[in-house]
């Protein structure tokens, strides 16, 4: 058998479920009525609303794949086109759900430093786009807060990227799997870290949750759509109180935000020892680190667990429950290469 990871930094995704979500999940096991009628799914969309200053409607999902494309689902047709950037996890890491969700639109990709958009690299993909039947027009646009190289947008970047894409009458949506890691890096009002957007996927599973992401949105039109698809694709379950329990336990006393502050403070603990390693500026909570095959076969042969980034660099990743110790001796080893 292989030997447990001592001091694991794979993923988020790997981190234990948090106790009081284990604790609202067992609270919630009564019976009540089925699919989304119980009584803790029917609070999403007051909590939601509560949350971001603004009507919302707001639904579990398994996966925060199925979020993102449920969202993008309800803004574009099967002809048309989701701008995202080359990086975002929908065009790299969702293995064709867009396109499987929406019934075949194509993601048009833009590039960006840091896996981020700015209204100039979105133009630039969309000028070129005739306004003829014979190309794909696009009707979405697609950020994801914090970026996949843990870059987060400012409410200004949101701002301007919002109206730039309102004036060409995309939807919006936000890919938040690390959501709370960004609200927790720009201390602000949540709505302020999304912006007027028509759909967020709130994520919760890299947060310390077992087995649900939010999807919200802003738009009580595409919230019906977004459930009659949830249904048709196989993710309505059946009980799906265990679902808003985990959404709300995380929700209550805003454990969400005190989550994604654990984790980036753990990152921010190991950045600080990598100095021009680095090859993003740490905001959320993943490190990029450049280092040869030998120097990371060194930190694994002290019990690290990480992900190798292209033949020069590896991936951390902290999570709610990352250990002080555990930083502080990544952070140790790392500066000893």
């Amino acid at each position: 058998m292989t030997a447990p990871i001592a001091k694991a930094f794979l993923s988020d995704n790997a981190a234990p479920v948090h106790p009081r979500v284990w604790e609202a999940m067992r609270a919630a096991d009564e019976a009540d009525a089925p699919y989304d009628n119980d009584a803790l799914s029917r609070q999403l969309d007051e909590r939601f609303s509560d949350l971001f200053g603004r009507p919302a409607w707001a639904m579990w999902t398994v996966t925060g794949t199925a979020a993102n494309c449920l969202a993008l689902a309800t803004m574009v047709p099967p002809h048309g086109g989701v701008v995202c950037h080359r990086e975002a996890h929908i065009e790299v890491d969702e293995c064709g759900a867009p396109g499987f969700f929406t019934h075949g639109a194509k993601l048009i990709l833009a590039e960006g430093e840091g896996a981020k958009l700015t209204p100039a690299a979105v133009e630039r993909v969309v000028a070129p786009i005739r306004d003829d039947t014979h190309q794909i027009q696009p009707h979405a646009l697609s950020l994801t807060q914090a970026s996949e190289y843990g870059l987060v947008y400012t409410p200004p970047e949101i701002d301007a990227l919002v109206a730039h894409a309102r004036g060409r009458g995309f939807g919006i949506h936000v890919d938040g799997a690390r959501f709370a890691n960004a609200v927790a890096f720009l201390g602000c009002a949540p709505a302020q870290a999304c912006g007027a957007v028509d759909a967020l996927s709130f994520g919760c599973i890299k947060n310390g949750g077992m087995g649900a992401d939010a999807l919200v949105l802003f738009d009580w039109g595409a919230a019906e759509l977004a459930r009659y698809r949830r249904k048709r694709a196989g993710h309505l379950q059946s009980k799906g109180r265990f679902l808003a329990a985990q959404i709300i336990a995380l929700l209550d006393g805003e454990l969400w935000l005190a989550n994604g502050r654990a984790a980036n403070g753990a990152a921010a603990e190991i950045a600080a020892a990598c100095g021009e390693r680095l090859m993003h500026p740490v905001e959320a909570n993943e490190i990029f680190v450049r280092l040869t095959p030998v120097e990371r076969d060194a930190l694994r042969a002290q019990g690290f667990g990480f992900y190798d980034w292209g033949d020069d660099a590896a991936r951390f990743v902290t999570a709610w429950n990352t250990r002080e110790e555990d930083a502080r001796a990544l952070a140790a080893a790392i500066a000893g290469l």
